[in-house]
């Protein structure tokens, strides 16, 4: 059975979700797209995924901000602005009548291609933009087991070729890293940078915990991840401190608790990297601590947004 940071609770209502393509909502079954379409042809795209809590898109400027920085980066012009990105993901909520315990995938790509190519002048429509709203709430076995770890030999790439912190829908690599884990018996992969010092996961963020600090990679090589940013905020207001700073297999072996974010699990324990027991009973002291705090600083972010 799959098991991992992405495990969710089955619910049956998923299978008649409508999907939005450009404009347009599909059941599930009828929700499709090109073959020549950019992302599935090449890769070429930026998405975000986003939780609805009590109403409320929760820490949707952090998003916003790193779909339209990506969205820059690799020169795509979106032709939406905020406002009607959010208008639209409404109208899939409205649609599916949601309004708690719901994770957003939301997806542009380049558009439709003339022909199968790289090159984005060979694009004869707009951007196209996918929703999927669904019903999905984390398997809360997974933060009660744990997930374990392996160290793949795929690594983190450097700024000067696939920036990390770019949310592209280019994502062979984490693939690759995660397929390795798998065959190695571990849940998910734990990523060096190019120094060989501990970056990230293929899909969440690492933090290690080590007598009362936590340590996270210097963000250098690592995904820009919401969840992980607000953790280092949450222990900078709790007076707990947080290192981003390089370490090695060395420090994470002899950690004495560790985790990994996400928007979709939040904070996920680990027990094991690479077969060392890094903890025998999830979650730790310091992790749970930090749990706590980021479900009420997602609790803030529904009262604010209702003001």
């Amino acid at each position: 059975m799959t098991h991992g940071t992405h495990n969710a609770v089955d619910d049956p209502r998923n299978e008649n979700v409508l999907i939005y393509i450009n404009g347009e909502l599909f059941p599930r079954s009828e929700a499709k797209i090109s073959v020549f379409d950019s992302g599935y042809l090449v890769g070429d795209g930026v998405w975000e995924g986003l939780r609805l809590h009590k109403g409320v898109l929760v820490f949707l400027k952090e998003h916003y901000n790193r779909l339209f920085q990506g969205a820059k980066t690799i020169g795509m012009d979106l032709k939406m602005t905020r406002q009607d990105i959010t208008n639209a993901i409404w109208e899939t909520l409205n649609a599916n009548e949601m309004q708690d315990g719901v994770h957003v995938r939301l997806m542009f790509t380049r558009g439709i291609k003339k022909t199968p190519s790289q090159d984005p002048r060979l694009t004869i429509s707009g951007p196209n933009l996918v929703i999927i709203a669904e019903y999905k709430k984390a398997d809360p076995k997974s933060r009660d087991r744990g997930v374990t770890l392996f160290t793949s030999t795929i690594r983190r790439g450097s700024p000067d070729y696939l920036d990390p912190r770019l949310n592209c829908h280019s994502k062979i690599h984490e693939v690759q890293a995660l397929v390795q884990a798998i065959e190695a018996g571990a849940d998910e992969a734990l990523m060096l940078d190019i120094n060989g010092f501990v970056s990230t996961c293929n899909a969440t963020n690492f933090f290690m915990v080590k007598d009362g600090e936590v340590w996270t990679s210097t963000g250098q090589y690592c995904m820009n991840g919401i969840t992980r940013g607000k953790v280092i905020e949450i222990c900078e207001k709790s007076g707990i401190t947080c290192r981003q700073k390089n370490f090695s297999l060395f420090d994470a072996y002899g950690a004495d608790e560790a985790f990994v974010t996400g928007s979709f699990g939040g904070l996920t324990p680990v027990t094991k990297i690479d077969g060392r027991v890094i903890s025998g009973s999830v979650p730790g002291a310091m992790t749970q601590k930090l749990q706590q705090l980021y479900e009420k600083e997602i609790e803030h972010a529904v009262q604010i947004s209702k003001v």
